[in-house]
């Protein structure tokens, strides 16, 4: 893995494994913003205060720390449980600026305790957001109805197409409770006919800077 600036001057990560970086080149903390935390979380939060989020691929940490950040500003309760099989080292994360970058450089400890945290165990970060990692493929993560939104965040399908099948989207569906919601970056039309055949009704929403479209798929 190798440290990276992108154009918003955020980090990211590119895996020399799958050839690919973990956010948009033109911005980590643009791409979350627009895709996971308005597109989900602000979504939900309309209609409900205490919500339960999934993410598939915790990767740098970035999705859940602003997660975090908006429960506060929102005064929403927030469960987040973060799935990663090839965990960030505590070193490479102590290297990523998105404490500055989001403008909360006195969080720093807080964005490393998401990595410095024990595995399968729920920690209370504060009164509006806990937290939860397990060390867990997508493939075989299972659950019923135990969360609202979903921030479907792996690598691209050409990167990992074994991440982007019916069975894993059969299983996102199970996952979700009624009217829960699963976004991501993803905006092929395979993927979309994808989510339609697992039952989910698909939207097509204006993409971050650098993409002309993203997904948002309802239960």
């Amino acid at each position: 893995m190798a440290l990276i600036l992108t154009n918003d001057g955020s980090h990211s990560v590119y895996s020399d494994t799958y050839g690919v970086t973990y956010h948009s080149r033109f911005g980590a903390v643009t791409e979350s913003a627009h895709v996971f935390i308005a597109a989900g979380l602000r979504y939900k939060a309309v209609v409900q205060q205490d919500i339960a989020i999934l993410e598939t691929g915790f990767g740098t940490g970035l999705n859940a720390f602003m997660a975090w950040l908006e429960a506060e500003r929102r005064n929403l309760r927030v469960h987040y449980t973060g799935l990663e099989i090839a965990p960030v080292s505590l070193e490479d994360a102590r290297q990523m600026n998105y404490a500055d970058a989001l403008g909360v450089p006195d969080r720093a400890a807080d964005f490393l305790s998401l990595h410095a945290c024990e595995w399968g165990k729920t920690i209370t970060c504060s009164e509006y957001f806990d937290f939860r990692k397990e060390q867990q493929s997508i493939e075989t993560f299972e659950a019923e109805e135990a969360f609202d939104v979903i921030f479907f965040d792996a690598f691209a399908p050409q990167a990992q197409p074994e991440l982007w099948t019916a069975e894993v989207f059969g299983r996102m569906y199970k996952a979700l409770r009624p009217e829960g919601v699963l976004v991501t970056y993803c905006a092929q039309g395979a993927f979309k006919r994808t989510l339609k055949k697992a039952g989910f009704q698909v939207e097509r929403l204006q993409g971050p800077p650098g993409k002309r479209e993203m997904t948002r798929a309802t239960k």
